[in-house]
């Protein structure tokens, strides 16, 4: 048994989006059985364009039930149906939080009639219900109103059961591993399948080959799952436009970061948020006190004469301020990192060896701030490549940083011998050096400390 089922809403999302007009039409596999439609009253105001597409207006809906008053009707209709809609996933994810804000878990198998389209009916121009009606000569009126749209997806759903292909494709699409349900409904299962559970980044494309956004993850698979389980408006809409996916490997974590970087400043892409610099720059520097103690500090750029590091934002100067305290066991309290006239008792950092207490000599903890501080320095002027996994086992991934600025990655095979800088150079596709990319090294190389520093010979 089957409920076709579709709605009409005031276009806010999924959670802020509230139902103005349902229709569900009970199908045996053989003719209508059952019938439930009616007006809903979102109670809250329906934007002047869903008026000017659905002409459902807030006069229309004013004496209507609302979504609780109508529950009962919506849950004993499609009991034990299988949940059948154009775009499955979005009228099935409203009706569903509908159902969740009144405090009821509504869950139902379900069938997409685009997904379903796109197999049995393949090689057409445009899966959307109106120009599929018009393909395949389904008569299609009050388009736009609920009752309308769901009978004619319920002529749709007759002549999908009718394809003599269709007890195989339902039953797949019916398994719950298969991932069909879940899916895009632009998007070929066969595409998604291809993308490989490694490290990369991914791109998603449109119907007109545009890309429209770029990600990176560690497993490609998982994250790109990951967009099509969010619900937020922009996830629904994005995916919804997705008809392709195409992906590169990076071997690991710190090349997909800088890969995607690169990628978001050459394309653009619509969905990406565009990364940006902050109007302030700050920066950490050295000073010494009245009895003698060395401080690390930082603060707005402007009129630090020394500056050892600086930093696009407050955020990142005070994180990298913390990695630089913990790791060269500095007391939080010297660091600025805690306004204290006593001893240090920051909630993260416990590395103090206790300057602040009386219990470490003035010699000792102001080595280890010169230390910090050649540190720092040395990350600024020298030559250092970081050695990371690759695309697989016969390679590794090398970034080259060349006097503080990032030159570029690439990928040598791993029995290939290195013998000096320009044999490295000769495999490094060279990049940008920018805020992302100088925030992204600065963190990894104070994480990862030299561990995966490679030695060239000079």
């Amino acid at each position: 048994m089957y409920t076709i089922i579709d709605i009409e809403t005031t276009g806010n999302g999924i959670k802020g989006n509230k139902i103005t007009e349902i229709s569900i039409f009970k199908y045996d596999g053989d003719q209508i059985v059952d019938e439930f439609t009616s007006l809903v009253n979102p109670q809250c105001p329906i934007p002047y364009f869903i008026t000017g597409l659905t002409g459902i207006d807030d006069q229309m809906v004013q004496h209507a039930p609302t979504f609780d008053e109508i529950a009962d009707n919506i849950q004993n209709i499609t009991e034990g149906c299988i949940f059948v809609a154009h775009s499955v996933n979005f009228d099935y994810g409203v009706i569903k939080e509908e159902f969740r804000q009144i405090g009821i878990d509504f869950t139902r198998k379900k069938l997409c009639t685009v997904r379903l389209s796109r197999t049995l009916i393949p090689g057409l121009r445009s899966y959307s219900l109106g120009k599929l009606c018009s393909a395949i000569e389904i008569p299609l009126s009050d388009r736009h109103r609920a009752r309308g749209d769901a009978h004619a997806t319920v002529l749709l759903f007759e002549k999908l059961l009718r394809n003599p292909a269709s007890d195989e494709v339902f039953k797949k699409f019916l398994n719950a591993r298969s991932q069909e349900a879940t899916l895009p409904p632009h998007l070929p299962k066969s595409v998604f399948d291809n993308i490989p559970q490694k490290p990369g980044i991914y791109y998603f494309l449109n119907q007109k080959g545009e890309i429209i956004y770029v990600g990176k993850a560690i497993n490609l698979k998982k994250r790109v799952l990951g967009h099509f389980y969010d619900k937020s408006r922009k996830e629904i809409q994005m995916c919804g436009e997705t008809t392709h996916i195409d992906f590169k490997l990076s071997g690991s974590e710190l090349v997909a970061l800088l890969m995607e970087s690169a990628e978001i400043k050459r394309l653009f892409p619509p969905y990406n948020r565009a990364q940006k610099r902050t109007g302030k720059q700050y920066a950490i520097f050295a000073y010494e006190d009245r009895n003698g103690i060395m401080h690390l500090a930082y603060n707005i750029i402007k009129g630090i004469p020394n500056p050892l590091k600086i930093f696009h934002n407050q955020t990142e100067c005070r994180l990298y301020l913390e990695e630089v305290c913990k790791t060269f066991a500095l007391c939080p309290r010297y660091c600025h990192l805690q306004q204290t006239n006593t001893a240090c008792s920051h909630h993260e950092i416990n590395t103090c060896e206790g300057i602040c207490r009386g219990e470490e000599t003035l010699e000792h903890y102001n080595h280890k701030v010169s230390t910090a501080i050649e540190h720092m320095k040395m990350l600024a002027s020298e030559i250092r490549i970081i050695k990371e996994k690759g695309r697989d086992s016969n390679e590794n991934a090398v970034v080259l940083i060349a006097d503080g600025i990032y030159k570029g990655f690439g990928f040598i095979d791993r029995d290939m011998e290195i013998s000096s800088l320009e044999d490295i150079e000769a495999f490094i596709t060279p990049q940008k050096h920018t805020v992302e990319t100088d925030s992204i090294l600065t963190q990894y190389l104070l994480k990862h400390s030299d561990t995966h520093i490679m030695n060239v010979p000079s």
